[in-house]
């Protein structure tokens, strides 16, 4: 294919400049480096089997065959149609003690700010053909991504781990015989069995997964509301309720920009011409809606653990099995065993929510170092299946406490990452047109990453300032409640601090270095 010169992105975003193809008829493939080397006898089978083979390399226009705006929007409407999601709305009473209308106007904006992100990434990937953490070294450089790999690789492990253990405690509370590390076992094999072949076998099952998990949670809804249990948890005010608000918007920020680090990933194969603003809206439709109604879904249900005084059935369920028992509480009684069989596929439903953490970790440590393109992505993902597996089990009994630090974790360094990503995107390169995906791998074309990595350092220092844990509070966050803890403003003074330092130092790097 000839090189295009036009400063049109939406021309040059397709032009193939080839990195890894299989050449079937040959039995060779071709790398970046240019050296041909033969096929082996594993590779051989995994063609057959219509394994996905590639790696981190661009995808050529040749190759992006899936011309579906609902390949996009189901994606994110199967792995956000889930049990974790019922789960961050169920947290704002037990957790933060704050009343249903509060839940419901922390989930509508902070999910607003969170989806945004993930929809906005979504364009790069069908754009230029890039996974996100290699379009990350537009940003980071060349060495600078692998610290932020790194990151991601942790947030991935972490985030499927706290996932499964949900829904272990659905399995757990349908049969009481049935121990958490089972259930741990049972729905990380049958992930893995998903994320082996790759992005269309991915997009396959998203395509369809969600459907019998959106019956269930209708159910769950009708059921519910015919009871008569929920309670209208009142609200609070002054400075207490601020830090309470602001403590669950960090963690509600967490679950919904938790995609952000991994979005391109799943619209590289889209056709490179595709209006940008069309797979923003698709991924939007696919997400927000989606977080509304389970976590507000989640959040009227768990306020039936009030009723008379806390000495209830939704009370001794949600502390005998977490989630489960309080999913069980609306569900077994009531119906009996088709009420177990709905609780079922609810906790199968983690399969579609942990599908894109998997995925996209085996890809993000390609790029760490050359030496790891040389294991198949799919030894990648049976190694982190085994890893969050190791974590989820031990985790299976402290899981909200766990939940709740580990999704705050998750908004303080993706702030970071999107303060600078966005200062640079809309302020240094002005747009998609001030890229060059054909320099991917030309460390010489990048960002030395020095301004990235200093304006990361600063915040983290924002991080610190604001953050509100139980191991630490920092000095903003006690002004921002009451003690002991105050309020969690770690992702905001995260991404301030960040996006602020980037710019001043990213203006000096490229005075200096000129890159």
């Amino acid at each position: 294919m000839s090189h295009l010169h036009s400063d049109d992105i939406e021309k040059r975003a397709g032009v193939l400049h080839p990195t890894k193809q299989v050449d079937t008829s040959s039995g060779a493939e071709s790398h970046d480096e240019g050296e041909t080397v033969p096929m082996t006898k594993l590779q051989r089978a995994l063609l057959k089997l219509k394994v996905e083979t590639r790696g981190i390399e661009r995808v050529p226009d040749d190759e992006r065959t899936d011309t579906s705006y609902l390949n996009i929007g189901s994606m994110w409407v199967a792995a956000n149609m889930v049990v974790p999601s019922f789960t961050i709305g169920a947290l704002g009473k037990p957790l933060y003690g704050i009343g249903f209308v509060d839940s419901v106007l922390v989930i509508i904006f902070f999910n607003l700010m969170g989806s945004a992100t993930v929809c906005f990434f979504s364009m790069f990937g069908a754009a230029f053909g890039l996974r996100q953490m290699t379009l990350s070294r537009f940003w980071f450089g060349w060495w600078g991504v692998k610290i932020i790999a790194i990151f991601n690789i942790l947030a991935s492990v972490g985030w499927a781990a706290a996932n499964i253990i949900v829904g272990a405690q659905l399995i757990h509370a349908v049969n009481n015989d049935v121990p958490g590390f089972a259930g741990i076992l049972i729905i990380a094999f049958c992930t893995l069995l998903v994320v082996f072949f790759g992005y269309k076998v991915v997009h396959a099952y998203e395509y369809w997964s969600w459907m019998p998990t959106f019956v269930v949670f209708l159910i769950v809804l009708g059921v519910f509301a015919h009871s008569g249990d929920f309670v209208n948890t009142p609200m609070h005010s002054g400075k207490r309720e601020l830090g309470a608000i602001l403590s669950y918007g960090s963690t509600v920020f967490g679950f919904g920009t938790g995609y952000t680090p991994f979005a391109a990933d799943y619209t590289v194969y889209q056709p490179s011409n595709r209006p940008r603003r069309n797979v923003f809206f698709a991924t939007w439709l696919g997400i927000y809606p989606t977080l509304l109604f389970t976590e507000i879904l989640g959040a009227a249900v768990m306020t039936a653990t009030a009723l008379n005084g806390g000495d209830n059935a939704y009370q001794r369920g949600y502390e005998d099995s977490g989630i489960g028992g309080l999913l069980g509480a609306v569900l077994f009684d009531r119906l009996g065993g088709f009420g177990k069989f709905c609780v079922i596929i609810l906790a199968f439903s983690i399969i579609a929510n942990n599908c894109p953490n998997i995925y996209s970790v085996s890809l993000t440590l390609m790029v760490l170092g050359r030496w790891t393109r040389h294991v198949p992505r799919f030894l990648w993902s049976a190694l982190a299946t085994g890893v969050y597996i190791a974590i989820a089990i031990p985790g299976y009994s402290h899981f909200e406490t766990a939940l709740e630090n580990f999704m705050n974790l998750i908004a303080y360094w993706l702030a970071i990452y999107e303060g600078i990503v966005l200062s640079d995107h809309f302020i240094f390169k002005r747009g998609f047109s001030g890229y060059h995906p054909e320099n991917y791998e030309d460390r010489t074309k990048q960002p030395l990453g020095i301004a990235a990595l200093l304006a990361f350092c600063f915040g983290v220092m924002g991080m610190v300032l604001g953050m509100s844990q139980s191991w630490w509070e920092g000095p903003i966050a006690k002004h921002a409640g009451t003690p002991p803890f105050g309020g969690d403003v770690g992702f905001e003074c995260a991404f301030a601090f960040a996006s602020v330092s980037y710019i001043i130092m990213r203006t000096i790097e490229l005075k200096y270095a000129g890159r």
